[in-house]
This record gives C-alpha cells, structure tokens and sequence, in this order.
C-alpha cells in the first residue's frame, strides 16, 4: 500500500510538524514526512500504543463488532503542540496522526485534512 496523496494532504495542512500513517496492529511506520525533523518512529511507536488503548476501550463499551459509535479521531494537548490520531475508515488497522505547532495550526482545518485524506484514499 502506498499512502503518497494522504502523506501530501497532511503536510500541506499549515502548522504540521510531523504527519504519518502507521500500522497500528503491527505498529510500522508505513509512510511519513517530518519537516521540523522529529523522529517518525519514535512517535509511531508512542501514538501506536495510544490508538490500540483508545480501540480497545470503545471496543469494551460497544462491543468488538458493534458500530454503534466509533472513534473519529484523538486529540492531545501539549503545551506548545497538538497531537491528532484517526484511526482510517477504510483500511482497517490504520490510523494517522499529525503533529501540529500550536501557535499556528488550525485545529478545525486539520481535523478536516485528516478527514479529507482518509476519505480520498482507496486501498
């Protein structure tokens, strides 16, 4: 699989630090850019462990196959960053994330590229 137009629509997004999309099942890196130079494995690898804690939580409360109600997307505060994590509609065990300088991203823009890019890509 490759994920070039998402990886693009998410490092268009103003403000991004980081974006990638990752396996989180297997927790691989599949495909990222970081232009402010962070370490796309390390975060993987940290956002993976956050992505299966959160699926499996919603999976405890509705049920493994139940689509009463599913996560759209993860939101993490920091003091001078935001993390946002979406899990991929359609490639299962997928989520994406992007790291976001606070001081000049647009939350609501970028949670729409996470929704746009996910829409937008075709196994």
């Amino acid at each position: 699989m490759r994920f070039d137009g998402v990886i693009d629509e998410l490092a268009a997004t103003k403000g991004v630090m980081a974006c990638a999309v990752v396996n989180y099942e297997s927790g691989m890196l599949m495909d990222g850019v970081s232009p402010s130079g962070m370490d796309l494995d390390v975060l993987s690898a940290g956002n993976t462990e956050i992505v299966r804690s959160e699926v499996k939580a919603i999976a405890r409360l509705y049920g493994e196959d139940s689509n009463e109600d599913v996560i759209d997307d993860i939101l993490i505060s920091l003091h001078k960053q935001y993390y946002l994590l979406r899990p991929m509609k359609n490639v299962k065990g997928v989520f994406m994330f992007m790291v976001l300088d606070r001081t000049v991203a647009n939350l609501g823009l970028a949670r729409r590229a996470l929704k746009v890019a996910d829409r937008h890509y075709r196994d």
